[in-house]
């Protein structure tokens, strides 16, 4: 009888072998003969499974972020305190930063993908879709918190939404240039979040 293959574990294998690439020495150089090699198969095989390595990276990087989604849900359920909108936040922002050798992986493969997107305006529209979503997402938990009283009334919520993503963004690519430590990023993220959540002047302290 034939052996069944499990073709979404292979596809998984197969991502997690461009992962290691993009965290050794980038995809940019990298052929798909050199994925295939790295995962162990034949380029043949490969590419029963990826026709193209935009499509290989898409899926690459739809992993990386269910499994960072997952990463910080757990954070937030293992909490012992309620985990109010300015401690999802930072868990979230937490999860976006660079801060091991797993999420650094994961930036790097968004990187590569959103090098290519920038000159393909297929994958653009692929590579922006989530920004909306998790500003909005973003913008809600600043919402909660206004009627809570910790954030100042009147700011523009959609705005400082974008700020905390873009902070986010910067401050990951500054880590991997080495020119902030990942201790000095938090800090800095957690500095802005102070300033943020002032209600009346009230900064909430919030534990790493």
């Amino acid at each position: 009888m034939p052996k069944k293959v499990d073709h979404e574990a292979r596809r998984r294998e197969i991502s997690e072998a461009l992962w290691r690439i993009a965290s050794d020495r980038g995809l940019e150089g990298a052929s798909l003969r050199d994925i295939a090699a790295e995962a162990g198969i034949s380029l043949g095989r490969l590419q029963h499974y990826f026709r193209t390595k935009d499509e290989m990276l898409a899926f690459a990087l739809r992993r990386i972020e269910s499994l960072a989604q997952q990463r910080i849900r757990e954070r937030i359920e293992a909490l012992d305190e309620e985990p109010t909108p300015r401690i999802v936040l930072r868990a979230c922002l937490m999860g976006m930063l660079p801060l091991d050798e797993q999420s650094r992986t994961g930036f790097l493969v968004g990187v590569a993908h959103f090098h290519r997107a920038v000159h393909d305006p297929s994958l653009r529209t692929g590579a922006r879709d989530g920004i909306p979503e998790l500003r909005d997402f973003f913008a809600d938990q600043l919402r909660q918190a206004a009627e809570r009283g910790e954030v100042r009334p009147g700011r523009d919520l959609g705005g400082e939404a974008m700020v905390l993503i873009s902070l986010a963004d910067g401050l990951s690519t500054y880590i991997l240039l080495d020119v902030l430590t990942p201790e000095k990023a938090v800090q800095l993220l957690d500095m802005h979040l102070a300033n943020l959540f002032d209600g009346e002047g009230r900064a909430v302290p919030c534990r790493s």
